[in-house]
C-alpha cells in the first residue's frame, strides 16, 4: 500500500476582484501531491501563479486576494480550516518560507542572531542559549564563513549570498516539516548562486524536509526538484518527475520555457570595411572610484583601475563580472555621472568632459543609461505617453502631435500597442515596464545605450523578448550597446565582445568567438563553470567555486593579482609575489582573447 503523501492541493482556486467589483480565479483546478523528504519546484513566467500558490501552502493569500476551493494539506493539518491562530502556530514553525530578497527581509538594526533564533523564541521551542547553538550549527552546515561569530554581525555587514544563506537558517532553526523556497537565488550572481544552491541542498537532504521550489530558471530547478509543475496564467501545463519535464516535455509552454532558458548563439554581423575612423567610443587608462582623491592619485574607496575598452558603431560590447566587480561604474563614468579620477573617455574621437557639469545636451542625447530596475526608474504616476514624451521635448523640442506621433511609433518601435500611451507605469508588466524603459532611451535617438543588467529582474521567457528585441533594434537603427550582466551565457549569446571584470580589474577580453573554446582566465572558468546545466547532478559534479591549493603569504606590491584569493590555477612563489602580465591567448580559429596572467595557454589547459 502506498504511504500516504505528507502534502496534498486538490482543485487549489485562489480568486481576486477586479476594478468592477467582480470575483475572478487568478490560479484554478490546481493538484499536486509530494511525499516526505521530496522537493516540487513550481516554475512558470511571472504572474503564472507560482508564488500565489506557494503562499496558500501557509493559509495566505495576498491582499484581495482569497483562497475560495480545493484542500490543502500539510501532514495532518488541513490549512483551510484552520483559524488564525492555528496559522499563527503553523507559519515559521512546522512550514517555513524563504523569499526571494533576503535584504529586505532583515531588520538593519538587529544582530544576525538574534533574527535567525527570532522564530524558535516566539514559538517557545527551546532556551536561547539551545538555539543559539542550533543556530551555529546551521551557519556551519550552510557553508557560512566564521560560523562562531557571524552571529554578532548585522545585515548591512553582509553580502546578499551569504544574507539569502542567513534567511535558510532562519527558516530551519525550528527543523520544519514543510520548507517553501521563492526564487531563493534569483537575485544572486552565478558564482554565489552555485555556492547557495550547494548549501541548500546538502541542508534540506540532511533534514529530511519536504520542500516547494518556486523558480522560473529550469537549470536551477533541474538541480534541486524532484517533481515539477509548469504553470501558466494561473493553471497546470504539465505535471511530472523532473527528468520527464526536462528531457522530454509533453506541452508546447514547457517547451517555449525550455527554449528562453539558454539563448541561442546569434551569428556575427559582417563587419563592412570602413575607412579609417575613431571607434565610437573608447575608454583609455580609466580610474575611477568614490571618496576624495589621495597623494597616490587613486580615489579613497577605488572600484576601476586603468580601464581601456572601444566600441564601434553599431558593436555590442558586454561587460560582465560579479556583483562589486565594477561594471555598472563603468557604465556611469561613460554617463558622466561618476567622473573619472584619471583617464579620459572619447565619443568619436572627442573627449567628452568628465562630468555632469561640462557635458552639452547634444553628448548627453547620444549616450543613453538604461537602468536594470524599471520599477525604480519610472514614475509610477506618469503615463506612458508621459514618460515618453519628455526627452523628446528635451532633446528634439517635439511637442503636441508632433510628440504625439513619435511616441507611437517608439511604442511601435518596442512592440508594444498603442493603446497603451495612456496606462500608467504602475499597471504594467514586468516585461512592459522594461520596454518602455528602453523606449525612453531610444526616444533620444542616441548612438551608443549603456543596458545595466536590463534583463535580471525579469523572468527567463520576458528576459528573452526583450534581448531579442533589443538584437533587432540594432539590427534596424544601428545603436550600439554596451550590455553590462554576471550571465555569461546571455552575454556570448549576444555580444560581439566581451570584457571580463574581476574586483575593477580587467582580466579578459577578446571578441566573444574567443569565449567559446578553452582556455580562459581561471575566473572566467569559473564564470562558464558556474552556469548550471539543464539536467540532474550538475551540481554534485561541479567543480566550480573548489577550495584553490595553498599558497604562501602575498606581497605587499599594490598590482598583485585581485583573484588570488579565490584562484585555482595559482602557484605559490609567483601569484603571490609577482603582479600579473597582460599577454594574449592563440585559441587558433576562435580568435585570441588577451589576459591578466602569469599562465599562458598550455599551463592553463593543465590546470
Amino acid at each position: 500500500m502506498m504511504e500516504k503523501p505528507h502534502v496534498e492541493v486538490k482543485g487549489l482556486t485562489v480568486t481576486a476582484r477586479n476594478a468592477a467589483g467582480e470575483r475572478f480565479p487568478i490560479v484554478s483546478g490546481i493538484d499536486f501531491a509530494l511525499q516526505r523528504g521530496e522537493v516540487l519546484a513550481l516554475i512558470g513566467e511571472s504572474g503564472s501563479g507560482k508564488t500565489t500558490i506557494a503562499l496558500t501552502l501557509l493559509g495566505h493569500a495576498r491582499p484581495g486576494a482569497t483562497i475560495a476551493g480545493g484542500s490543502i494539506r500539510v501532514g495532518d493539518a488541513e490549512i483551510t480550516t484552520l483559524d488564525r491562530s492555528a496559522l499563527a502556530e503553523l507559519r515559521g514553525n512546522r512550514i517555513a518560507y524563504i523569499a526571494q530578497s533576503a535584504a529586505s527581509a532583515f531588520n538593519p538594526s538587529r544582530t544576525i542572531m538574534d533574527q535567525v533564533i527570532e522564530p524558535a523564541m516566539i514559538h517557545g521551542l527551546m532556551p536561547r542559549a539551545t538555539a543559539e547553538a542550533k543556530a551555529v550549527d546551521l551557519f556551519r552546515a550552510l557553508a557560512l564563513p566564521f560560523p562562531d561569530t557571524i552571529g554578532t554581525r548585522y545585515p548591512h555587514q553582509l553580502s546578499g549570498g551569504q544574507l539569502q544563506r542567513l534567511m535558510a537558517a532562519m527558516a530551519l532553526i525550528t527543523d520544519p516539516e514543510l520548507v517553501i523556497l521563492d526564487e531563493p537565488t534569483t537575485a544572486l550572481d552565478v558564482t554565489t548562486q552555485i555556492e547557495v544552491l550547494r548549501a541548500f541542498k546538502a541542508v534540506v537532504l540532511e533534514r529530511g524536509a519536504t520542500a516547494i521550489y518556486v523558480s522560473h530558471d529550469l537549470a536551477v530547478v533541474a538541480q534541486m526538484a524532484d517533481q515539477i509543475v509548469v504553470l501558466s496564467q494561473g493553471r497546470i501545463r504539465e505535471a511530472g518527475a523532473a527528468a520527464q519535464i526536462l528531457h522530454a516535455p509533453a506541452d508546447d509552454y514547457t517547451r517555449t520555457l525550455m527554449a528562453a532558458a539558454r539563448p541561442a548563439i546569434r551569428p556575427t554581423p559582417v563587419k563592412v570595411a570602413l575607412p579609417a575612423a575613431a571607434p565610437l567610443l573608447e575608454i583609455r587608462n580609466v580610474t575611477a572610484g568614490y571618496g576624495r582623491i589621495g597623494k597616490d592619485g587613486l580615489p579613497r574607496v577605488p572600484v576601476l583601475r586603468d580601464i581601456n575598452l572601444t566600441i564601434e558603431r553599431g558593436g555590442t560590447l558586454g561587460v560582465i563580472g560579479e556583483s562589486g566587480s565594477g561594471k555598472s561604474t563603468i557604465a556611469r563614468v561613460i554617463a558622466g555621472l561618476l567622473p573619472p579620477a584619471s583617464g579620459q573617455v572619447l565619443l568619436d574621437g572627442e573627449p567628452l568632459p568628465p562630468g555632469l557639469d561640462g557635458r552639452s545636451r547634444e553628448q548627453f542625447r547620444r549616450i543613453q543609461l538604461v537602468f536594470q530596475n524599471a520599477d525604480t526608474a519610472l514614475n509610477p504616476a506618469h503615463s506612458v505617453g508621459q514618460i515618453l514624451a519628455r526627452p523628446l521635448a528635451f532633446y528634439a523640442g517635439l511637442k503636441g502631435n508632433a510628440a504625439h506621433l513619435r511616441v507611437l511609433e517608439l511604442l511601435d518601435l518596442i512592440r508594444l500597442p498603442a493603446s497603451l500611451i495612456d496606462r500608467n507605469i504602475g499597471g504594467l508588466s514586468g516585461g512592459q515596464k522594461q520596454r518602455v524603459n528602453l523606449a525612453r532611451a531610444l526616444a533620444a535617438d542616441p548612438q551608443i545605450i549603456l543596458c545595466d543588467e536590463v534583463t535580471s529582474a525579469l523572468d527567463t521567457v520576458v528576459g528573452a523578448a526583450i534581448l531579442e528585441l533589443m538584437a533587432e533594434l540594432r539590427r534596424e537603427l544601428g545603436i550600439a550597446t554596451m550590455f553590462i550582466s554576471h550571465d555569461i551565457s546571455t552575454v556570448r549569446a549576444i555580444c560581439d565582445d566581451i570584457l571580463v571584470l574581476y574586483s575593477g580589474t580587467m582580466v579578459e577580453t577578446g571578441p566573444r568567438t574567443a569565449f567559446a573554446t578553452a582556455p580562459f582566465h581561471p575566473y572566467t572558468n569559473l564564470l562558464i563553470g558556474s552556469v548550471p546545466e539543464m539536467r540532474a547532478g550538475w551540481l554534485e559534479e561541479s567543480h566550480a567555486g573548489a577550495a584553490p591549493p595553498p599558497i604562501g603569504a602575498a606581497g605587499d606590491h599594490p598590482d598583485l593579482c585581485r583573484f588570488l584569493p579565490r584562484c585555482a590555477a595559482r602557484v605559490d612563489g609567483l601569484c603571490n609575489i609577482t603582479p600579473p602580465p597582460r599577454h594574449g591567448l592563440d585559441k587558433g580559429s576562435a580568435g585570441a582573447s588577451r589576459i591578466l596572467c602569469h599562465h599562458g595557454d598550455e599551463s592553463l589547459i593543465a590546470s
